[in-house]
C-alpha cells in the first residue's frame, strides 16, 4: 500500500434527528442522519403496506381454499 495517500479513519458518531446515537467507522468525525433504523417505519412495524384496488384482498379470496386443502400426502408411520 502506499503511504500518505489514504484519508484518516474515525470511530464515528452517528446521530440521527429523533436522538439515537451509535458508533461506526468513517472517514468523517460525525454524521448527522435524518432516518435511523430505530424510527424508521420499516424497522418499527409502523409501515403500511398500499393496496391498490384490493390486489392483496383478492389474492387471499383466491388462493384461501389451498390453505383449508391438504396436499394429499399421507402421515407416515
Amino acid at each position: 500500500m502506499k503511504k500518505d495517500i489514504h484519508p484518516e479513519y474515525y470511530k464515528t458518531i452517528l446521530r440521527c434527528a429523533c436522538g439515537n446515537e451509535f458508533e461506526a467507522g468513517s472517514t468523517v468525525k460525525e454524521i448527522n442522519v435524518e432516518i435511523c433504523s430505530k424510527c424508521h417505519p420499516f424497522f418499527t412495524g409502523k409501515q403500511k403496506l398500499a393496496d391498490s384496488a384490493g390486489r392483496v384482498e383478492r389474492f387471499r379470496r383466491k388462493y384461501a381454499k389451498f390453505d383449508n386443502k391438504s396436499t394429499g400426502n399421507k402421515p407416515k408411520k
